[in-house]
């Protein structure tokens, strides 16, 4: 059964884990450099969301980030990836903590096509991120 427990700072090695495994079998439109880039930056953006850890009887799945009604981070061990631990948790999230809008990078296909199977729809899109990088992203919203 899928449980959500609060994450802390004793937490944050093994989401910093989980995230580059993700990034590196999802990702794959990211350069090495700016993985390294990113993965040296996440660590102060923990600690100013709603952070959970997700389990599955006593494997870790995965971790996600909230920020008022935003999700602003879903990362899922590469392991569970398409085994319909994603749709539980987003799912979860939407009843439970009111998230209505995503941003997604637009070269990430199949996590954007998996908001939009959610009912997410394409709110506006930006050429690039949030730092300036050449990697587009796409602002998703519920109605």
């Amino acid at each position: 059964m899928l449980k959500k427990r609060t994450a802390t700072k004793s937490d944050y090695v093994l989401i910093l884990e989980i995230w580059e495994r993700s990034v590196k079998a999802t990702h794959h439109f990211l350069s090495e450099e700016d993985v390294d880039f990113y993965k040296k930056i996440i660590p102060e953006s923990l600690a100013s969301v709603d952070l959970s850890l997700w389990t599955d009887e006593e494997r870790v799945v995965g971790f996600s980030g909230i920020d008022e009604d935003e999700l602003v981070m879903l990362f899922l061990d590469p392991a569970f990836i398409g085994k319909g631990y994603g749709s539980k948790i987003l799912t979860y999230l939407i009843n439970n903590d009111g998230i209505k809008r995503i941003d997604v990078n637009t070269q990430n296909k199949q996590a954007k096509a998996f908001y939009l199977h959610h009912g997410f729809t394409i709110e506006s899109e930006d050429e690039r991120d949030g730092f300036g990088k050449p990697y587009p992203i796409t602002h998703l919203i519920k109605k």
